[in-house]
């Protein structure tokens, strides 16, 4: 237990409840309480009560196996932040124009833990054929997204995150080794942008670059992907690593002088 959990503001309950919620996910679409219970850790008994609250307040359906399903109303979490968050409102027409030029994936990620969430996407123009919601989170040492992130950090600070996230093969090709991550790392901190190829999904290949603040500490970062079928790393590195660097420091840009009007800096 983290110190801000046993604080006397910190309410467990609600917390509780969050995890039955965030329990169901890519193959898991539906549990029964036992496989609830085994999900999250808690008691039968407890999760019975959380699963009755959530449904009645719209959260989850229950079919007549007994089984729970979340529903619409579940977006309703996830959906405020997307309507708020100033790094995506900041992002969409630099991503929209970068998408318009190359044809391809383009996405926006935001760091949570040891992960990059997808926030914004604007998917290929050709037929894609790995399905990559927005709310997806992808591990940071095996994405370019998460390279781009850490390049920005103090490269301490990058270490110690790579040290500490679990790190296991999810190809042939995912680095895992502690060293040659780091090396990575500083090569795109060198470079401006991260590249990776097959280390998360098979035939992928990303690039990435991160967007900074004014001090030019990392907010997230921005990707493009492409299938090996079509590209091959070297050419996207040549093709679209420059306009890629370009639109994230043009969104990095355009976030610092929105803070110069408003005289934050």
């Amino acid at each position: 237990m983290s110190t801000a959990e046993k604080s006397p503001l910190f309410a467990s309950t609600l917390a509780r409840g969050l995890e039955v919620l965030t329990a169901f996910r890519a193959g898991y679409p539906s549990m029964n309480l036992p496989e609830l219970a085994a999900a999250t850790g808690m008691t039968k008994s407890a999760v019975q009560r959380f699963t009755y609250t959530l449904e009645t307040l719209g959260y989850l359906r229950k079919d007549a196996q007994k089984r729970y399903r979340l529903t619409p109303r579940a977006l309703t979490l996830g959906f405020g932040f997307l309507q708020t968050d100033s790094l995506i409102e900041r992002a969409t027409p630099y991503l929209h124009e970068f998408n318009q030029q190359c044809h391809e994936s383009c996405n926006l990620s935001e760091p949570d833990a040891y992960d990059m969430v997808f926030v914004a996407r604007f998917p290929s123009h050709n037929r894609v054929m790995i399905p990559m919601p927005l709310g997806l989170r992808l591990p940071m040492y095996c994405t370019a997204s998460g390279r781009a992130y850490l390049s920005r950090l103090a490269p301490e600070e990058s270490r110690r995150l790579l040290e500490e996230m679990p790190r296991s093969a999810h190809t042939p090709s995912t680095l895992v080794d502690l060293e040659r991550l780091n090396e990575a790392v500083e090569t795109a901190r060198d470079a401006g942008y991260a590249w990776i190829d097959s280390e998360y999904f098979p035939g992928d290949i990303s690039l990435a670059a991160p967007v900074v603040d004014a001090s030019g500490h990392p907010l997230g970062a921005i990707n493009v992907g492409v299938p090996a079928s079509r590209w091959s790393l070297v050419d996207a590195q040549r093709e679209l690593a420059p306009l890629l660097i370009e639109t994230a420091r043009a969104i990095s840009s355009a976030g610092q002088s929105q803070r110069a009007g408003n005289g934050l800096l």
